[in-house]
């Protein structure tokens, strides 16, 4: 299944609740999986990212509308990145060579 790393930035909102960001993270799973999505690891951390987020989707729309729900409730900002695991790589590059 494809793989997504997701920066996620708080809000004001996010901030001012910053108590329940555990809660949060587990609504945010359990929204994802009924999605389709699964929500692999959630880190919080230090730096110009507030949670570093790895999620796995079977498809971008499926990621995107995991996503869309988490920021539509006003306590982040994301940033999406898809990532290739080794055995994907090793298709592209088979594919990039010929």
């Amino acid at each position: 299944m494809p793989t997504y790393v997701t920066l996620l930035n708080w809000t004001d909102q996010g901030v001012r609740g910053y108590k329940d960001t555990p809660q949060r993270a587990e609504a945010f799973a359990a929204a994802a999986r009924r999605l389709g999505a699964e929500v692999l690891n959630i880190y919080w951390t230090v730096g110009p990212y507030d949670l570093v987020a790895v999620v796995e989707a079977p498809d971008d729309e499926t990621a995107t509308a995991a996503l869309l729900q988490v920021g539509g409730v006003g306590n982040v900002r994301t940033t999406t990145l898809r990532a290739f695991g080794r055995e994907e790589m090793d298709r592209i590059i088979a594919k990039a060579t010929g």
